[in-house]
């Protein structure tokens, strides 16, 4: 079969640490020595490549201006590689992920997102399983010679996810990540089975990249008894467009007057305010309870079944990216690239 051209495009996060033999400490991995660590790759029947964004970082302050850097790399390369590898940080993989789904529509090749729990030199580490798998996802074609996925996804301990449908909710166990509302995309046992009804496949012609990220975009907890006044500067207008409210259960928040009043003002100043549940799985519907009924009646939009990172960064681009509001809050409660079910609509 002919060589599938994979791109690694290493970022930082465990999965590039190796423990120093003098003095055990954890320092970066030089990827230029990859088969010194993992032989294995040899046998995958793909040419790799490996480029570096820089300095390794730690996943915690990844941002919108790296993302816009690894979506780059992806559309300089897109004609030279059949699949791309990010290796990341698992602690912000997610937001990782969808912040590139949205950016790169269009795309036809796996954009594959994977880490680890362990450094990679570890002798326990599950690093080698999930690049490998990766590789192998990102390198893997179709009997027409097409990708067989073609968007961007999270491996991660044997599953393939979508990566706007992803959270992680483990920091210590090898299976870090949930799909809570959306199926696995493949799972690896002893072959690779892939559940193609699952998969998200483009409408779009070509590759329609857009980049900018706007982060004028804020993140309100419900939790009983919170104090509206210490949350007033999270709705000011000037400072923030957008605010993502994780409410209770079906999307309901305490029947508080001075608090819907505050919300009210602020859309009606031309703010934005996505409801989404702070449950680990499920979908906001709201006015389904008396105390969600207000939220919507002032403007408030529905998240569907948007996890916390597919709100977060899909928020960012669509302020980044339009500039009506009509048109924001339409694609807001849109599913642009399968990252909510369009329940509603």
């Amino acid at each position: 079969m002919k060589q599938s051209k994979v791109l690694l495009i290493y970022t930082g996060g465990t999965i590039g640490m190796i423990e120093d033999p003098e003095t055990g400490a954890l320092t970066a991995f030089d990827f230029d020595h990859l088969s010194d660590q993992i032989p294995e790759l040899s046998r995958i029947n793909a040419e790799l490549k490996v480029v570096s964004m820089g300095m390794p970082i730690d996943s915690s302050d990844m941002n919108p201006m790296i993302w816009q850097d690894i979506a780059q790399q992806v559309v300089d390369q897109y004609e030279l590689f059949d699949g791309f590898v990010v290796l990341h940080g698992s602690d912000t993989m997610a937001f990782t992920a969808s912040a590139l789904s949205y950016m790169l529509q269009g795309i036809k090749k796996p954009v594959i997102l994977t880490g680890s729990q362990l450094p990679i030199g570890t002798i326990r580490t599950d690093g080698k399983e999930n690049l490998i798998t990766s590789i192998e996802i990102a390198a893997s074609k179709d009997k027409n010679d097409e990708s067989i996925i073609q968007e961007v996804a999270i491996y991660f301990e044997y599953s393939l996810y979508r990566g706007n449908r992803t959270s992680k909710v483990s920091a210590h166990a090898f299976e870090a990540f949930v799909s809570p509302n959306y199926l696995e995309l493949a799972v690896a046992g002893v072959d690779i089975k892939y559940n193609s009804s699952a998969f998200y496949k483009t409408t779009l012609p070509e590759l329609d990249y857009k980049f900018k990220m706007d982060d004028r975009v804020a993140l309100m907890k419900i939790f009983p008894g919170f104090s509206t006044h210490v949350y007033k500067s999270m709705f000011d207008i000037e400072k923030v467009k957008a605010v993502v409210i994780e409410s209770f259960g079906a999307g309901n928040v305490p029947n508080n007057t001075e608090f819907f009043k505050m919300i009210k003002n602020y859309i009606e100043a031309g703010g934005i305010v996505i409801n989404i549940t702070q449950c680990s799985s499920g979908s906001v519907s709201l006015g389904k309870y008396a105390n969600s009924t207000m939220l919507k009646e002032i403007g408030v939009l529905s998240g569907e079944d948007l996890t916390t990172e597919a709100a977060i960064t899909k928020i960012m681009f669509l302020l980044g990216n339009y500039t009506q509001t009509e048109d924001i809050n339409r694609l807001m409660q849109s599913s642009l690239v399968g990252e909510l079910t369009e329940y509603t609509l």
